[in-house]
């Protein structure tokens, strides 16, 4: 009677709610302290919009067919002990067709003193689910627990992390070619020429055809600049080049917290948006035409048809805005956010898609909302 009263406390310390509220936005969860937390979201080809959070120890996914306008009850997919949750830790989700891989970082532990990278994978759009599979192939190595991951248009997933297994903060990737079953040996992708790139930052992943793209921020000689490394891969053999962005350095004695993000358009052209300072940047491909969008922190943007879009909060707990390409004011989305996403459709680039936890007298809560990218007559 006892654990049939915990696994009843457990599966509705989450309280599924998923209604549109005056403002078009829709209340996905709201929970306790504990979460829901940290949203992540992804949109299959097919239009159907994912998103994945974690609530204690609990990761909850859900989905929406009408583009946005509602989502079907969060379920628990499946339990990870010790996750990483906040501060853009968090699980991570990618979905082609009726694949979905979901990862994160857990241990016995946890606290930072240990974790992995686990995936698991789905191949009915979520009703069931298997794993975990560790992705790094060094036990711990990923206890700091930020990491990203993407899926390419032929089905390669590739997830990247800060990894310290040796001693120090590197980037470095793996790739699965099996829909998140089996993952390929690690591979350092960036070594700072100081000891670590940046401790506390996550990075970033997008894929275009034989191209993978990774942002991470870096830390050499007391600058905290933002890094874009791009692998295109010929045959069995790669290249790879890593650029610094931005036309100014910043120089500070601790970690942001502050990865920034990454999105690449179907033609391949790359947009990056991070901070420096309080100035939150936008640059496209080589990253020196970089634009200021707003002042702010937590940017994050998607690339669509018709031009990227970005977002940022103005502090945390605050107010969340949005830019859209060619467009010269921001807007504002709501006066309450924190470490908010943006996904959009991959094609057709009539929608976006914005997520954020929201936090209020000790109660957490997830969100959603539409954007429109194409007026309709």
């Amino acid at each position: 009677m006892l654990r049939f009263l915990l696994a009843l406390f457990c599966t509705f310390s989450v309280y599924p709610l998923c209604f549109a509220r005056a403002d078009d936005s829709v209340l996905i969860a709201t929970g306790d302290a504990n979460g829901p937390k940290q949203p992540q979201a992804a949109v299959s080809s097919d239009g159907t919009v994912h998103t994945v959070f974690g609530s204690g120890e609990d990761i909850f996914v859900c989905s929406s067919n009408d583009s946005g306008k509602s989502f079907s009850k969060p379920t628990v997919a499946f339990q990870v002990p010790n996750v990483s949750l906040g501060s853009r830790r968090g699980p991570r989700i990618t979905a082609l067709g009726d694949t979905l891989v979901i990862s994160a970082i857990g241990g016995k532990q946890g606290k930072g003193r240990d974790g992995d990278v686990l995936a698991w994978r789905s191949n009915d759009r979520g009703a069931t689910w298997k794993g975990p599979v560790m992705v790094n192939d060094t036990a711990d190595s990923a206890r700091e627990g930020l990491h990203a991951m993407a899926v390419s248009s032929t089905g390669e997933v590739w997830c990247t992390w800060l990894d310290l297994r040796n001693k120090r903060t590197e980037l470095v990737a793996s790739k699965s070619t099996d829909g998140g079953a089996t993952w390929s040996t690690n591979e350092l992708i960036y070594r700072s020429s100081d000891k670590n790139i940046c401790e506390c930052c996550h990075p970033s992943i997008a894929i275009h055809n034989k191209t993978v793209h990774m942002l991470f921020r870096n830390s050499i000689s007391g600058n905290r600049d933002m890094y874009l490394t791009s692998m295109t891969f010929l045959g069995n053999k790669s290249k790879a080049d890593s650029i610094r962005l931005g036309n100014e350095h910043w120089k500070l004695n601790a970690c942001p917290m502050d990865g920034g993000m990454l999105a690449v358009d179907q033609e391949g052209m790359v947009s990056t948006i991070w901070r420096r300072g309080r100035e939150i940047l936008l640059a496209t491909n080589d990253g020196t035409d970089e634009q200021l969008v707003g002042v702010g922190e937590q940017p994050w943007i998607a690339s669509t048809a018709n031009g990227p879009v970005a977002i940022w909060s103005t502090r945390k707990d605050g107010e969340l805005k949005m830019k859209k390409a060619n467009s010269t004011e921001a807007e504002s989305i709501t006066a309450n956010a924190r470490d908010a996403v943006i996904v959009a459709e991959p094609k057709s680039g009539k929608a976006a898609y914005v997520f954020w936890e929201q936090n209020e007298n000790g109660r957490a809560s997830v969100f959603a909302k539409s954007i429109p990218l194409i007026k309709t007559p």
